[in-house]
């Protein structure tokens, strides 16, 4: 029954990855169009990438660690966009990658050419860690997904420091998937949960069945926001991108969303002086 339970996990997210495929992938004349706005685009700031350095589950052989496309996707708009990023993670150094996340079904041509590019993996490789950056110098802060931030995001205080500090400064603080875990412990000027009475979405309950990863993961990253007192919701369909914006706090839902979060960060940065 546990086989075939997984089978069936299996086949519904592959369903909802290709469906979600089909209505997101971008026109040819759409990436000839970025790739000619990214020669004549002026620097206009940084933003501050989190990724994780977890790769072990409880009882899974296969490893977790970053999702790959919820950081290309986000990057390469971002990049396009005119923004420099740094990458950092807790621990600094080394980002282990999602074994599922690289199958074929979740890369693309994009994500393949940035992870076949020396300098990108190089900057994998080495990230920085929280107390190597100052929060003064960026613009936004992106917590990105994969199941092993369910470990090293939530109640990290360096990485909850920058966050505060850059929301503080007028930043914008945003996050995708299992990334929405690094936002959980942070709090507002006066001390209540940041994302209390705010609009939040984040990887499901939902998802998290069909996944086959609900006896995984250390808590259900929709429980806990709600718990925060956000104003949780969710696409009607699981695997589709879907993501929140309520003012500078930006959320996406799942694999999916990231690009749609990069864009909502663009164009919320754009906004402010």
């Amino acid at each position: 029954m546990a086989n075939s339970w997984s089978v069936i996990s299996h086949i519904a997210q592959c369903f909802f990855v290709v469906f979600s495929i089909l209505f997101t992938i971008p026109s040819a004349s759409a990436n000839q169009a970025n790739n000619s706005d990214q020669a004549t685009t002026k620097f206009k700031g940084k933003i501050l990438v989190v990724m994780t350095n977890h790769s072990k589950y409880p009882t899974r052989e296969d490893a977790t660690g970053l999702w790959v496309t919820e950081l290309t996707h986000f990057y390469d708009v971002a990049h396009k966009a005119g923004y420099e990023m740094d990458f950092i993670s807790p621990q600094g150094g080394f980002i282990p990658l999602d074994e599922r996340s690289q199958k074929w079904i979740y890369m693309d041509k994009e994500a393949r050419a940035y992870l076949a590019d020396p300098a990108f993996k190089n900057r994998l490789n080495h990230t920085l860690k929280p107390s190597d950056v100052k929060a003064s110098d960026y613009k936004a802060i992106y917590f990105t997904g994969g199941h092993g931030v369910m470990w090293d995001f939530p109640n990290n205080p360096e990485l909850t420091a920058l966050g505060e500090q850059i929301y503080a400064q007028g930043g914008v603080v945003s996050a995708v998937c299992h990334g929405v875990a690094g936002i959980l412990a942070l709090k507002d000027e006066q001390g209540a949960p940041l994302i209390s009475n705010r609009k939040i979405t984040g990887f499901s309950n939902r998802e998290e069945f069909l996944s086959g990863m609900k006896k995984q993961v250390p808590f259900f990253l929709e429980d806990q926001l709600k718990s925060k007192g956000s104003k949780y919701s969710q696409s009607f369909l699981p695997f589709t991108s879907y993501v929140v914006v309520d003012d500078r706090i930006i959320t996406g839902q799942n694999p999916q969303s990231p690009r749609e979060v990069g864009k909502e960060v663009v164009k919320k940065l754009a906004t402010i002086k």
